[in-house]
């Protein structure tokens, strides 16, 4: 628990009104409330989880928040990140949600941070505040706040979202596990599929974002049991939850210092490994991929190797789907040598990367083929603007 000097904290008579729903709860009451107002959170990232979350901790009256962000509104992030609206695509996601808070609760304090939190600035961004929240969804950034926290000593309360399911605990407070107790290695690049990638729930940003931001009021006013030790699993399909207990690592490595996440999670190799495939195999690009088409030539198969609910999106005429993961389980890759039968493979997806890979695949499997560069984002942008983007 905080322990602010809470005689050198007073409420004023809009407080009082603004906040008389906590007031009359004996949990939280005005010493309770003294404590928010005393209190400084930062969040890290205004996305899925952080839009909810800033929103409630606002309104709860938390006096003092930071946020980190160096991205812009895009009309994708609509769907699920709601402190944002239409008037703000274009423009910074901090800028926005300031905005939005402000006009939630105009006496908060709102530290704006528009960079990319690295191992060079996180001690310091973090540093002043009494609470972290980890808002973002890549690997790097989640062990780099995680051992940021640590050698701070301060609480982590962590969450993410994928799909249908999400996850909520709090790291690093009194005792209790951090993240590398649940994760001690990060999965290789790729193999967890980003957001952009598999799709999310827009409303279960909502809950679990609301659940961090739960978890840190409760550690502020010190009532209840937080889920330290605990990693709660919800399943929006199913509408269900569970937990799994979580403990510290007795044999784990001490956190000394932070350092370079990039290269701790693999990025730079796989990096340099994409490129090296790149580099070896060939593209075409949508503006002679337009040719051959409008050529009427049929001495070559174009491929998408999409999923069936994104072909029903968005096509390229002529287009024959095989998923990755059927290539991926060598179902696809006989029905591809069945269609080739000697003519030139074409393949794309939606940015060129899945294609690349079903690429690799299918070559092992002694099928040669030409990937497409940018996919069908590349041919609605600059051949076909009524092929809708997603």
């Amino acid at each position: 628990m905080l322990n602010p000097n809470l005689d050198e904290i007073q409420l004023t008579k809009d407080d009082y009104e603004r906040y008389s729903r906590h007031l009359i709860l004996p949990e939280v009451g005005l010493e309770g409330q003294k404590r928010l107002k005393a209190a400084s959170v930062l969040c890290i990232g205004t996305g899925g989880l952080g839009s909810p979350l800033l929103l409630y901790l606002a309104a709860a009256g938390i006096g003092r928040i930071g946020i980190v962000d160096f991205d812009v509104v895009d009309t994708s992030n609509l769907q699920r990140q709601v402190i944002h609206g239409t008037s703000w695509v274009g423009k910074p996601k901090i800028e926005s949600a300031k905005n939005r808070i402000l006009e939630i609760n105009p006496y908060c304090q709102v530290d704006l941070y528009e960079t990319r939190l690295t191992s060079e600035n996180a001690l310091d961004i973090i540093r002043p505040y009494d609470i972290v929240v980890d808002g973002t969804d890549n690997f790097p950034t989640r062990y780099l706040v995680n051992d940021a926290c640590v050698l701070l000593n301060k609480p982590n309360v962590y969450g993410s979202i994928f799909r249908f399911e999400g996850q909520a605990t709090v790291f690093n407070y009194e005792g209790g596990p951090n993240y590398r107790d649940l994760y001690p290695e990060p999965p290789p690049p790729g193999m967890v599929p980003s957001c952009a990638e598999g799709g999310v729930l827009g409303v279960l940003c909502g809950i679990i974002g609301t659940l961090q931001a739960t978890e840190t009021v409760k550690i502020i006013i010190g009532q209840g049991n937080t889920l330290s030790g605990r990693l709660l699993l919800y399943d929006a399909l199913n509408m269900k939850f569970r937990e799994l207990k979580l403990r510290p690592n007795p044999v784990r490595p001490v956190i000394e210092k932070l350092i370079d996440y990039e290269q701790f999670c693999g990025i730079p190799q796989a990096k340099a490994q994409e490129e090296k495939q790149q580099m070896e195999m060939s593209e075409i690009t949508v503006q002679e991929l337009k040719q051959l088409l409008d050529s009427g030539t049929d001495d070559f198969v174009l491929l998408d190797v999409r999923n069936p609910h994104e072909y029903e999106i968005a096509q390229i005429p002529g287009a024959i789907l095989i998923p990755l993961p059927d290539i991926e389980n060598g179902e696809g890759v006989l029905k591809v040598k069945e269609l080739v039968n000697g003519h030139r493979l074409i393949a794309h997806c939606k940015s060129g990367m899945r294609s690349a890979k079903a690429l690799g695949i299918l070559k092992e499997a002694g099928v040669d083929g030409t990937n497409v560069k940018g996919g069908i984002l590349a041919w609605s942008k600059e051949i076909d603007p009524s092929v809708p983007t997603y």
